[in-house]
């Protein structure tokens, strides 16, 4: 496992949170809005970034993005419409990331709507490994990759390009592999994902 380096300046990574999923496997419930300890997800996944040490976060919404808009509580987020979130999570990231554009934002730090087991010890893990615009850091769970992971802006043209489907960054990921520190937070996170009716029995 890669030894993270330390020593960029923190403040020019966004959190991005992709949270345009409509939970076809959920019976059509957009997991934005799953309730969690009384609140949607939405508002779990922003304050986890933000507590993680992202004072700037943009938000991309798809299913229902009008509701989640109405119920959740987002303030000083960027909210970021994806129209095409149907054809998956790729169209996402795309969305995430062309939002960065100009904003002054180095690296993207990405993170899943539908991972409450991840919290904020995870996120400053991986954001603290951020060194500069070629990084490319993502948390790993006894070894293997998994999120958040984080996006220098010098990866984003090759992400964007390779960003399909589901996939997300994965393929891009795979292919610089040796280039990738990963940071271990199987000891602070569980990285379950909300996919199935049987996963609900993990929210509160």
């Amino acid at each position: 496992m890669t030894t993270p380096q330390t020593g960029g300046d923190t403040a020019a990574v966004t959190g991005l949170l992709l949270a345009a999923g409509g939970g076809r496997r959920l019976g059509g419930r957009p997991k934005a809005l799953l309730t969690h300890r009384g609140r949607p997800l939405v508002e779990h996944a922003v304050e986890a970034l933000r507590a993680g040490g992202c004072a700037r976060v943009h938000v991309v919404l798809g299913a229902r993005a009008d509701e989640v808009r109405a119920r959740a509580s987002l303030p000083d987020c960027v909210l970021v419409d994806n129209p095409a979130w149907e054809r998956g999570m790729g169209t996402s990231l795309r969305a995430g990331l062309d939002s960065l554009a100009g904003t002054g934002a180095r690296a993207a730090l990405v993170s899943l709507v539908d991972q409450p087991g991840i919290g904020p010890r995870a996120i400053a893990r991986v954001l603290g490994a951020y060194d500069s615009p070629r990084s490319l850091v993502s948390a790993a769970y006894d070894g293997v990759r998994g999120h958040p992971v984080l996006f220098g802006s010098a990866h984003w043209s090759g992400i964007a390009a390779t960003a399909t489907g589901d996939r997300g960054a994965r393929a891009y990921l795979t292919e610089h592999a040796e280039r990738v520190t990963l940071v271990e937070c199987g000891d602070v996170a569980e990285a379950y994902d909300i996919d199935t009716e049987a996963d609900l029995a993990h929210l509160e």
